[in-house]
């Protein structure tokens, strides 16, 4: 089989599935990514939510038998949100980032590599392959990278020409030659914004981010944020967009190619308060179908209250307080007691300390002190 012909047919057939960038490399080790991701390992940069066993992360032949290619796909996410509403004094707003719009981008990048993988089957019955996305044992950034979709940008993400870093990447193992494409040269130059205007200091140095510092990880995080993040979320409530927005390579940088990434506003910027008192299933329903909810509603309810105290919002103060009182986990009450101190006001005072009285965990408690501590500060 002439594998160059074959390879500009997949070519062609990506672009009729509406795949907008598809590269390809050998399936040779990540040798130079092992380096790094042993130095992130010992430097404790690592976010957990990753594969564990680094040579999972850089040899292919231990996740796949006799890998000859690996195919890396790109789609183009919207960047600007089209009718977006307006927080208001007593309808504040939180945010959902960007990646998090529209469908869950898992479920639209297996859908179209599962298309590919049927085409190539259909014309190479013996091809075998195993497709990921985000959750596999490779990184697929660093597949994207040698596999010319883009660079690997300062702000740890690739960078492509023709979207900028606003693409979903998916990759896929295969038993076929293919002919590697070439690497990109890397575009960032001089240019340090994405590392200078980070908001909690989590990008280290250009191409290298400390996870455990970043707000994307931080904001799925189920239990209580550290205090020195709490002031820096804002009002994110599922990760975080800074180092993209301030990247000069994404000015102008937004499509439109796919319905199911389209987001509904209402969902990309709820209102707050309703939040707090979503139910399980109600929280399914609504939100259940994008990718921001995959660790649940308690990170997000954790934090639409930090929102709320950021906002300073004393129209919630009411049902912060009822939270504080009646929210069976820890992690609520106690993040809604010091969200109650920060808003302050008298009510704010009486309600701690009747708080105080009746809790019984000690993480909460401290929580209600540091609420209280806030109300002196503010007299």
């Amino acid at each position: 089989m002439d594998m160059n012909s074959f390879k500009q047919e997949v070519i062609l057939y990506s672009k009729e599935i509406g795949i907008d960038k598809i590269g390809f490399t050998s399936a040779t080790a990540f040798t130079e990514l092992k380096g790094r991701l042993i130095r992130q390992q010992e430097l404790d940069y690592q976010s957990g939510f990753e594969e564990a066993d680094i040579e999972k992360r850089v040899r292919p032949e231990l996740i796949f038998d006799k890998p000859q290619s690996i195919i890396s796909i790109a789609l183009a996410y919207p960047s600007k949100l089209k009718d977006a509403p307006q927080s208001t004094k007593s309808e504040r707003r939180g945010i959902f980032c960007r990646a998090s719009w529209g469908t869950d981008y898992h479920t639209v990048l297996r859908n179209k590599l599962q298309l590919l993988e049927n085409f190539i089957k259909d014309k190479v019955p013996g091809a075998m392959m195993k497709s990921m996305v985000d959750t596999g044992e490779l990184s697929d950034r660093a597949v994207a990278e040698r596999a010319g979709i883009g660079w690997s940008a300062k702000n740890s993400m690739i960078i492509t020409p023709e979207f900028g870093s606003y693409v979903y990447l998916g990759d896929m193992i295969t038993n076929l030659p293919f002919e590697p494409d070439q690497p990109m040269e890397d575009q960032c130059g001089t240019c340090n914004k994405c590392v200078d205007v980070c908001p909690t200091g989590a990008l280290v140095q250009g191409g290298q981010l400390n996870s455990k510092r970043c707000i994307a990880f931080l904001t799925q995080t189920k239990g209580f944020l550290p205090d020195e993040f709490r002031t820096k979320i804002g009002n994110r409530l599922y990760g975080c967009d800074t180092c993209q927005t301030v990247c000069p390579k994404n000015k102008g940088m937004d499509f439109h190619f796919h319905e199911e990434m389209e987001p509904d506003p209402e969902l990309a910027k709820p209102l707050l308060k309703p939040l707090l008192t979503i139910s399980n299933r109600d929280f399914k329903e609504t939100y259940g179908h994008v990718s921001g909810s995959w660790r649940g509603k308690k990170p997000i309810q954790r934090n639409a209250i930090l929102a709320l105290a950021h906002f300073k919002d004393e129209t919630a103060l009411p049902l912060l307080i009822q939270v504080m009182k009646n929210d069976p986990r820890p992690v609520i009450r106690g993040t809604a007691a010091w969200a109650v101190g920060k808003i302050g006001q008298e009510q704010a005072v009486s309600a701690l300390e009747e708080a105080r009285m009746k809790e019984k965990d000690e993480e909460v408690l401290a929580e209600i002190e540091k609420g209280l501590q806030f109300t002196l500060e503010t007299k």
